[in-house]
Parts: structure tokens; sequence; C-alpha cells
């Protein structure tokens, strides 16, 4: 064969292997903006220190950040109902232990306990965890799911991502503004009854993974919640009629094989908003989700 031009190997020089494919250099960054790096295991030192720092540093916001927060005000009334939502207690998932479930049911109980009631007047904040504080043993809270790098354990405290799931399903169909919201960063579970798009929760971590709200319109309003014997029960009450109301739904919904051997999930939370007539007035963007997957998303072959 004749011999290669200085050139040419050059030009193939400048090519990188990148999921079995050769792509040039200028090309790569384009790969990579569509891969979802392959997650890095933290060691338990470095976990710990870096929780301890960000516990603080979320303190400090809540002390001198200028931010006002939701507080009890029984005196006030809010007679619209503008947002409701309930989510069964106890859900059979695969590989968890349905005990862990049930002790969760003591956990959200305790956190509603201080929730159920806040009031936001205009410009105030709601920080769910500086209303629930940590939840310790010594404050009744008992071992419940948690989720670590993606796998099921338990934890003091476990299952109040639940509270937080709710929360948030709720803020989203109210003019209230959600100003943090940390996404779930792993897709643990297969779709089973879905009625919610994917992505539509938040997650939580005493203290600095944490759900705020903020009110910027002009009522009051009040957050009302409780634990039945079967659901945990939500509704977004004001003290102004509702001027319209809001569909959520996603775009973009994508399954990815990623390089590194793993699955990834994606997507886009719209929200459409409708006046009382039900004729439409705009669209919202929300936000976009990408998650890890825990599970094989192909479909498992069925004996003929």
């Amino acid at each position: 064969s004749p011999p290669t031009s200085p050139s040419k190997r050059t030009s193939e020089r400048k090519k990188r292997r990148v999921c079995g494919a050769f792509f040039d250099r200028r090309e790569v960054w384009l790969v990579k903006a569509e891969m979802t790096p392959e997650p890095i295991r933290r060691s338990a030192l470095r976990l710990r220190l870096g929780g301890l720092a960000l516990c603080w540093r979320r303190r400090l916001l809540w002390h001198t950040g200028g931010l006002r927060f939701a507080r009890p005000r029984p005196e006030v009334e809010c007679p619209y109902l503008r947002a409701e939502h309930a989510t069964p207690l106890l859900r059979r998932l695969r590989g968890e232990d349905m005990a862990l479930q049930r002790s969760k049911v003591t956990n959200l109980r305790l956190a509603a306990a201080r929730l159920d009631g806040l009031t936001l007047r205009p410009g105030e904040t709601l920080s769910f965890w500086r209303a629930v504080g940590k939840p310790t043993r010594r404050r009744g809270y008992v071992e419940g799911m948690i989720l670590r790098n993606g796998r099921v354990a338990s934890g003091v405290g476990g299952g109040l991502c639940q509270m937080t799931n709710l929360l948030y399903w709720m803020t989203l169909h109210t003019p209230l503004t959600v100003t943090e919201r940390w996404r779930h960063g792993y897709d643990v579970f297969p779709d089973s009854n879905r009625t919610q798009p994917f992505g539509s929760g938040a997650t939580c971590f005493y203290n600095y993974m944490d759900l705020m709200v903020r009110n910027d319109t002009p009522d009051t309003w009040r957050l009302v919640l409780q634990v039945t014997d079967t659901h945990l029960e939500g509704e977004w009450r004001a003290d102004g009629p509702q001027p319209c109301r809001y569909e959520v739904y996603e775009k973009e919904h994508e399954i990815r094989g990623e390089y590194w051997g793993g699955f990834t999930r994606h997507n886009t939370l719209f929200r459409r908003v409708l006046g009382m007539d039900g004729a439409e007035l705009g669209e919202e963007f929300i936000t976009e989700n990408h998650a890890i997957m825990m599970y094989n998303p192909m479909l498992e072959e069925t004996a003929p």
C-alpha cells in the first residue's frame, strides 16, 4: 500500500476514539455534550466533611440572607383552595422492604405537624428544612427509606422526600415561585401506575438540599397538610380567588445508553397557563431533568 502522507497522519492523530467510534477533535465536545458522566464515588470522610461545610453555610444563609420566612398565623383566613394533591403512604416497589415504608409514616406525621398552617405573606419564603428542623431520634424520627448513591438504604428521617415531592407538585400549580429545588439524580424504580411526568418531584437532604418557595403574589397563602391512614394530603389555600390554572407536562423525554455502560433518563418540564374559562394564556418553562437509571429499561423477553 502507498505510504501515508504526513498531513494525513497528523489528521488521524487529531481524532479520538469515543464509544467505539472515531471523531475529529473539533467534534468531540459535541459528543461529550450528549453524554452523562459516570458517577464519582466519594470516600465517606470526604462526604462527611463536605456535608458539614454545606450545613453551616446553609445556617448562615438562614440567619444573614435577608429572607423573611413563613410562620403560623391562625388569625389569617385563607378560604380559597388554589391547589391540592394526595399521595398514597404505602406503595409496593421492587426490592423495597415494606417495613421502611411503614416507618416512613411516622416521619411524615412529625414533619406535617411542623409545616401545617404556615402562612406566606407577600415576599416571604417557605424553607422546608428551616420549618421541619433536623430529623433526629431525639425528636421522634425513626428509620425510613433513603437513597444513597442511587441505592435503597435506611436512615433516620427517611421518607421525607415524599413530602417535598408533594409540596413541589402542588406549588407548580400555583403562581408561587420555587426558588430552590433539587431534582432526583437517580431513577431508582420503574414506572408503576405513574400519573405525573418523570422528574416532577423534589429530593431533600438536611439541610442544604432544601425546597424553598417564595410568595411573589399580592395574596397571603397557607399550607395545609395532613397524614391520614392511607394518604399524605396537602393544599395551598389563599385569601384571594384563583385567576388562572396550570397544567404541567413534559417534552423531549429520552432514555440514553451511556458510554460507561449505564442508562440515563432525561426530559424537560413545562406548564400551560389557562384562564378559568379554559382559554390558553401561555406556556412556561419549569425545569429540565437528568437522572441515572438504576434498572435496565429494556423490556424483558416473555416466554411464548
